[in-house]
């Protein structure tokens, strides 16, 4: 189950997913979801699934903490629930295993990419920004550029994250009143899928100097990339996330092998001038999972490889 059907972020998940059951083969399967980031509507999408999904579900949960209980009775009766992305697992969820990236981690990889391009002695301002504040995956990006600023530019004031908004209109509006308020600032930072759409739309529209960087494989967002207005995106890899959780749970329908239990951590990656058009291609291409099938595999092959305790999810 998808966090919702119309941001690019969850159709890449959504599509891994598909791509990861595929692989496995043998099952029947579904993807669903709200067509809106709707904690509500996903509760409900969630217990019509159970009783359809026997062998087993994957929630990218909107709301971790409006799941818990529904998720909590599910795994009580057999069925197994696995969480993909969203940064925890909310207590009484009775779920053991999350797929999802160390975004603690990625974080410090936007953060590096800054630093490469701004002065050893740089003063000023960096502006975070989150379209989701409180949402823990968004949260653990901002403190890892927080922490990584102030390891390798103490000089520089880092302030938020600021909240963004979630909806596309308000989030460049926002952007566009943080631009205005800031003068000084050397960077904007978005935590968030449309963040970096529209930090992109600011600074080319105010031909800003600023650095400006968020997490996004939006096509809007590439096409920052290749224009200059974004100095990078870190993608989440959101498809090899959706693939090896569709590709787990297949196996584990077919009785092939146990789901494991703990952080299943998947990869990052840094997407900038020198691998933007690499990336815009394999976007569009109609058989992603060509693309994406080695990056799968050495998820999915090692799967141990991969597992962190789920007391260590930051």
């Amino acid at each position: 189950m998808s966090q919702n059907t119309s941001r690019d972020f969850s159709n890449e998940m959504s599509d891994g997913f598909t791509a990861g059951a595929q692989i496995a083969g043998g099952v029947e399967f579904v993807v669903t979801g709200p067509p809106t980031h709707d904690g509500l509507k996903q509760v409900e999408l969630f217990r019509e699934l159970t009783t359809k999904a026997k062998g087993g579900i994957g929630v990218s949960a909107v709301a971790p903490e409006l799941l818990a209980a529904p998720m909590g009775k599910v795994t009580e009766s057999g069925i197994p629930v696995i969480a993909v992305a969203g940064g925890q697992i909310a207590p009484g969820a009775g779920v053991k295993l999350l797929l999802e990236n160390d975004n603690y981690e990625l974080g410090q990889m936007l953060a590096d990419e800054a630093i490469k391009r701004l002065p050893a002695a740089s003063t000023g301002k960096v502006v975070l920004g989150s379209n989701s504040p409180a949402q823990p995956a968004l949260d653990q990006r901002a403190q890892g550029m927080r922490d990584r600023f102030a390891e390798k530019l103490p000089s520089v004031r880092v302030i938020g994250p600021l909240d963004t908004q979630r909806d596309a209109p308000p989030n460049l509006v926002a952007w566009r009143t943080l631009a205005d308020a800031n003068p000084d600032a050397v960077a904007f930072l978005g935590t968030g899928d449309i963040d970096a759409v529209n930090l992109a739309t600011v600074r080319a529209d105010t031909k800003g100097k600023w650095l400006a960087g968020g997490f996004s494989l939006d096509p809007r967002a590439l096409q920052g990339i290749k224009d200059g207005n974004l100095f990078a995106s870190v993608s989440a890899e959101h498809f090899v996330k959706g693939a090896a959780a569709g590709w787990l749970l297949a196996q584990h329908a077919k009785d092939v092998r146990q789901l494991p239990e703990g952080w299943l951590v998947t990869p990052g990656l840094v997407v900038s001038s020198s691998n933007v058009d690499e990336i815009a291609q394999r976007q569009a291409a109609k058989d992603k999972q060509s693309w994406f099938r080695p990056q799968v595999d050495a998820v999915i092959t090692d799967v141990e490889k991969h597992l962190r305790p789920l007391d260590q999810v930051r």
